[in-house]
């Protein structure tokens, strides 16, 4: 069998098969060296993922992650060498970015597929594979209507929001070092919550909620497609053009040789982008939260939501941030079902925690509040969960009901992702069983909630009389 086994990786590293690509299942932490040999013997190859939805989502069965393309096509050109016998599947793992080297290197993979360019000084244990996608600019990114840029020096004194490990942060740091012989005030980086992933940012920017990024240009390209009022300023030269790779462990030369064998042959299927503008198109529409209207919508019923989420132990920004997506912050919106005011809460809801009248602003976000508590106190209490995990969590079974959260949590864990996790690894599960709705109603508050909090200074002054 190993004579065999030897014989089909020589044709290996010397066209398709069908094959499933399975989600992320059970996965272990493997210390021992697994080079391709192994991996065949095992029947299972695991690629560590970037967990961005642009990169590695899923949505009810249809792959809209751009490295699934690429992933899939691998399992089919292993399995049609390898054949029936041999055949192996392929299993996800997703991990932050930044998190992809590190857990490489400690054997919770195989590969790292990143889907983005790294910092060589983050990858520089690893082997890279061949390029991936070569000659990959990074591309300013901006909103239609905004003041454009020609020179990277015009960026000087500006902010830029970064995800965690954008290979921008040193390219900018290289246009910081010629600013700072000139004398000129340094471009800066404000790096973004980690619940946000490179295409989030990009939507933030298109609400003007940020006012600039740098990501890969085939990403903006990408993601101009949904959102259209995004604004490249492709003159503006940040670092000089890099290739995307695959990276394995210096212990895995079979492997390497393996996938640059299919790199070589891999070509982008024509209609890869179908699925992603069908399903995203109406997905990504957050607005600024803190335009002039909006703000003052927030201050006539700051006080209101100051009370009663001190009451209830929310931060009133959450609140806020709950309001602003379910009525724009409108005490006279009316939603199905019977919802209705600020909190678009249901009579049979608030009389469950004891509130009759929700005609009122007071009633409403009164409502709102106990019942938001009343599900976090029931369901997300564990000490396991970190304060934004279980707001979105308790959000999320707001909108799609606790017991079915707490199953989507469940079903996480079986395939192997991280249950106390919505963003990235619940939310998954949510994706493949209901489609992006929930997802994107977290995802829309967590953004609006993230918005408020960069000027909680300012929206929690009192004002002078």
């Amino acid at each position: 069998m190993l004579l065999t086994l030897l014989l089909v990786i020589g044709l290996l590293i010397a066209g398709p098969a069908t094959a499933r690509l399975a989600g992320p299942q059970q996965t272990s932490s493997h210390s021992q060296p697994r080079d391709f040999p192994q991996i065949s013997s095992a029947k299972v190859l695991r690629v560590l993922v970037n967990q961005s939805r642009n990169s590695s989502g899923e949505v009810k069965g249809e792959p809209v992650g751009i490295e699934y393309h690429r992933v899939r096509a691998l399992e089919h050109y292993l399995n049609a060498r390898l054949g029936e016998k041999h055949r192996l599947q392929v299993k996800l793992v997703p991990k932050a970015k930044g998190q992809l080297p590190g857990a490489l290197l400690r054997g919770e993979g195989d590969i790292a597929a990143p889907g983005e360019l790294f910092d060589p000084a983050l990858v520089h244990q690893l082997v890279a594979s061949d390029p991936v996608v070569d000659r990959v600019s990074l591309v300013l990114v901006g909103r239609k209507g905004a003041r454009s840029v020609a020179r990277a020096e015009q960026l000087s004194g500006r902010t830029v929001a970064l995800i965690s490990a954008s290979a921008a942060g040193v390219a900018i740091e290289a246009v910081n070092r010629q600013l700072a012989l000139r004398k000129r005030a340094p471009i800066k980086i404000e790096w973004v919550d980690p619940t946000l992933a490179v295409e989030d940012v990009l939507e933030m920017v298109q609400a003007g909620i940020y006012p600039l990024t740098v990501v890969e240009r085939p990403i903006a390209e990408r993601w101009q497609r949904v959102m259209p009022k995004l604004r490249l300023d492709t003159r503006v030269k940040l670092g000089e053009p890099q290739a995307v790779r695959w990276y394995v462990r210096r212990d895995a030369p079979v492997l390497e040789q393996t996938l640059n064998r299919f790199l070589a042959t891999y070509r982008a299927p024509e209609n890869q982008n179908a699925a992603f503008e069908r399903i995203y198109r109406r997905q990504y529409r957050v607005h600024n939260p803190l335009a002039r209207q909006e703000r003052q919508r927030l201050e006539a019923v700051r006080s209101v939501l100051q009370r009663h989420g001190e009451a209830q132990s929310i931060d009133w920004l959450n609140l806020a941030a709950l309001a602003y997506k379910e009525s724009t912050l409108n005490p006279q919106a009316r939603g199905g079902g019977g919802a209705h005011g600020l909190m678009q809460i249901t009579p049979s809801a608030a009389q469950r925690v004891g509130v009759n009248n929700t005609a009122t602003v007071d009633g409403n976000v009164q409502a709102g509040a106990r019942y938001l508590a009343l599900i976090r106190r029931k369901f997300f209490a564990s000490p396991a969960l970190n304060d934004r995990e279980r707001m979105a969590f308790t959000l999320a079974a707001y909108n799609l009901g606790p017991e079915r959260v707490q199953a989507m949590r469940a079903e996480a864990r079986r395939r192997g992702l991280n249950g106390n996790q919505w963003f990235f690894q619940t939310e998954r599960v949510a994706m493949e069983q209901v489609g992006m709705g929930p997802v994107n109603f977290v995802n829309s508050v967590n953004k609006y909630y993230l918005a408020y909090n960069r000027e909680r200074l300012a929206l929690e002054r009192t004002r002078q009389r």
